[in-house]
């Protein structure tokens, strides 16, 4: 009996394993909240990395060196001494480039409209079917969309399954009312905007962009530098077929959020001709960091 019980506390430990996807680090900020009982925002912490950890989100089977990279930053900005709670989340996620140490940033946004309620000690529940709680809700949407952005950068329009499951939650969310960030009249940089840009045709070259950029760009730079800037350099006209100046277009920002100090490395790199080809093309898809491309010529 007693290797019985061993076998079957092994075989648990091993699904527990298995059903890990992403590898989360979750941080709580509580700077801003004057209160003794500090014990709360360690539990919400704890209880934000199970969930995310711990819940199985992708059908594949993933090896545990192949998690994903993400960071979950919760700076809250208001409490009310019982369970009800404001902040920011920001959200990071990357990616290891092919034959190299280096990660690339993937994702990089700031949700500045985050409305909660959680009681130390409580267990997140979520269900995809129905509406939980907004806690649950933004949690799963953005692990939705850390996998759909990942996959995407692996195989072409690989996260499109990841991004219909964030709709999907956006869809169930926007019904319970009360919170802000899942409806497009809640501003134009917000959770519906993102994963209705993410399933919508018209942001098919970006995504298609992202795809060439890591497989046959950055995952190529290790053993052939040149070749693979060079293969970025010929793909960069592709981003101006994205409209920038569409309602909600909330995709191209985030991409070149987390993109933009990387660009800048990769063509401050390259000959005189590939450098104002870039600056040209990045100043005129990306004009919010022009001054940051022109930097490009200094080096």
């Amino acid at each position: 009996m007693k290797k019985l019980a061993i076998y079957v506390l092994l075989f648990c430990l091993g699904c527990s394993a298995s059903a890990q996807d992403l590898n989360a680090r979750v941080k709580v900020i509580s700077g801003k909240i004057k209160t003794s009982n500090t014990h709360i925002f360690q539990s919400l912490e704890t209880a934000m990395r199970d969930f995310l950890n711990g819940h199985k989100w992708s059908p594949d089977n993933i090896l545990p060196a192949e998690r994903i990279d993400c960071n979950f930053v919760l700076n809250l900005t208001n409490w009310d001494g019982n369970s009800n709670f404001s902040g920011e989340l920001q959200v990071q996620s990357s990616r290891p480039v092919f034959n190299s140490t280096y990660t690339t940033p993937l994702l990089n946004l700031n949700d500045k409209d985050f409305d909660f309620t959680y009681a130390e000690g409580q267990t997140i529940d979520y269900s995809d079917q129905t509406f939980t709680s907004n806690l649950a809700s933004v949690m799963a949407f953005y692990a939705y969309i850390v996998l759909g952005m990942d996959y995407d950068s692996f195989s072409r329009f690989g996260g499109s399954s990841y991004f219909q499951a964030a709709q999907t939650v956006v869809i169930n969310a926007s019904s319970s009312g009360g919170y802000k960030g899942w409806k497009a009249f809640d501003g134009n940089i917000n959770r519906y905007w993102l994963s209705e840009n993410l399933n919508n045709r018209a942001y098919v070259p970006l995504r298609a962009f992202v795809y060439d950029y890591h497989r046959n760009g950055l995952d190529q730079m290790a053993d052939n530098s040149s070749k693979g800037r060079k293969f970025i350099a010929d793909i960069l006209p592709s981003l101006t077929q994205v409209d920038n100046q569409r309602i909600g277009a909330m995709l191209p920002t985030i991409f070149f959020t987390a993109k933009s100090d990387e660009l800048v490395s990769i063509f401050s790199k390259a000959d005189s001709k590939e450098k104002t080809d870039a600056i040209t093309i990045l100043s005129q898809v990306d004009p919010a960091n022009g001054t940051k491309y022109q930097g490009i010529k200094a080096n």
